[in-house]
């Protein structure tokens, strides 16, 4: 696909015109107040595996509603004191996969817990996290339109809770020095991060290409899914767009990212068919802390992927020493 929205002189000014919903902050702070009703009560259990330069540890933690919500830690075997580390969220229709499946950042010295994604994980790696979920309608397949119909049972409302517990578990472990916590993902795990970072107090953010931003631009602008799932159900659910778009404000990674205060490194890839660029440069345009964009002129979704780790790995560099 060529580039087919905003040219790059107009993306590098683009901002989403709607504000945030006037209770956006109140109806959060009740969400995140009723979840840590709930005992955190993080676990982290030694798994054998067969590297010999990390420990892998299974994660559970108390998330949304306390309900129990798994994951990965990983650390460099060779480590003294307590560490930095990197809370990562995966990207749509993906879980935790397997241990010892996220080397690179202990590798690089880091404590790193990667978050599975509630009621995912099996469209390309497998997860173990179910979601309950009361009260959800009629959606359509996969987990944009889960519980659309009111934002108190929208699907992301639990794992974007989910997601400041994962930070808040990944502080709970002696050996990660909670002053020095950064977010991160890619599409999925990017919005996510944004999420967790705006909700949050964290140091750093990396958001890679990242979806979730800009709702009602994306789902009018692309036919590809994950958006398209909005649009098929409003194709069927005629006249209940502008209910489903006051749901999606509540979740939209712009308004996060107006919030989020972390030094943050941002990716696009500028013909990016899934989540477009102007969406992306929504998100970093109101980006509230310090920030840096990495541009991919001629990628579409899969943005700077290893070039992209490489930026990542510098990034952390400049900001810690693990």
């Amino acid at each position: 696909m060529a580039h087919f929205d905003l040219p790059p002189e107009q993306l590098q000014s683009y901002r989403a015109a709607a504000p945030a919903p006037a209770d956006f902050d109140a109806f959060w702070a009740q969400t995140l107040a009723e979840a840590r009703r709930f005992d955190l009560n993080a676990t982290f259990t030694p798994v054998r595996t067969p590297f010999v330069t990390v420990d892998v540890f299974d994660v559970t933690f108390a998330g949304w509603a306390g309900q129990p919500v798994k994951g990965w830690l990983t650390l460099p075997r060779a480590r003294t004191g307590r560490l930095p580390c990197v809370t990562e969220f995966v990207g749509y229709g993906g879980g935790r996969g397997l241990a010892g499946d996220h080397l690179g950042y202990a590798s690089m010295g880091y404590a790193h817990l990667l978050m599975d994604t509630r009621g995912q994980g099996s469209g390309w790696r497998q997860g173990d996290t179910p979601d309950d979920a009361p009260g959800a309608g009629p959606q359509v397949p996969g987990v944009m339109t889960r519980g659309i119909q009111s934002r108190d049972t929208y699907y992301y409302r639990r794992v974007f809770t989910d997601a400041v517990r994962a930070v808040e578990a990944a502080r709970a472990h002696p050996e990660v020095d909670g002053a020095r916590v950064a977010v991160a993902g890619v599409s999925q795990g990017g919005g996510m991060a944004l999420a967790a970072a705006g909700l949050c107090d964290v140091q750093l953010c990396l958001p890679d290409v990242p979806f979730l931003c800009h709702f009602d631009r994306a789902a009018r602008l692309v036919d590809s899914f994950p958006y398209a799932e909005i649009t098929a159900y409003l194709k069927t659910h005629r006249g209940r767009s502008a209910d489903v778009f006051g749901v999606l404000a509540y979740f939209d990674g712009v308004h996060f990212a107006a919030r989020a205060q972390a030094a943050a490194l941002f990716s696009v890839g500028l013909m990016d068919e899934v989540c477009p660029p102007s969406t992306v440069y929504a998100a970093f345009n109101a980006y509230a802390g310090p920030r840096e964009m990495r541009v991919y002129e001629f990628n579409r979704h899969e943005g700077g992927e290893n070039v992209q780790a490489l930026e990542r790995a510098a990034f952390l560099a400049r900001h810690w020493q693990p």
